[in-house]
């Protein structure tokens, strides 16, 4: 699904879902204590929830210009779960709308892994 944005009354600017996904992956591997990103969430979750795709542990949804992000990452060991997947989630939040200028209003953290070395 693309996002269309009126800007003034010169045209449309087409955001394409995958876009935003790349936007939510970059900004959270760029959060200190995330390995990588996985792609931790099963394929058949992902049919219940009726989402099409799956791409290196980022899902987005853009409906009325309000995005709701699903980030699979692995943790690198001896750091806070929770402190880290709230910087995540702040950080992903944060690119998505100043990149962008849509509204995030759900950004989940799925911790799948621990990166030991």
């Amino acid at each position: 699904m693309e996002e269309n944005k009126n800007i003034e009354s010169i045209g449309k600017i087409n955001i394409a879902d995958d876009v935003v996904a790349s936007i939510a992956g970059i900004a959270a591997i760029e959060v200190d204590g995330v390995a990588r990103l996985t792609g931790g969430i099963s394929k058949e979750v992902v049919s219940k929830l009726g989402k099409k795709k799956l791409a290196k542990g980022v899902e987005v949804s853009i409906v009325d210009g309000n995005v709701e992000a699903d980030i699979s990452v692995e943790l690198e060991y001896g750091n806070n779960i929770a402190k880290v997947s709230k910087e995540v989630q702040a950080k992903v939040k944060q690119s998505i709308e100043t990149m962008t200028g849509l509204n995030v209003t759900v950004v989940n953290v799925v911790v799948s892994g621990i990166k030991l070395d």
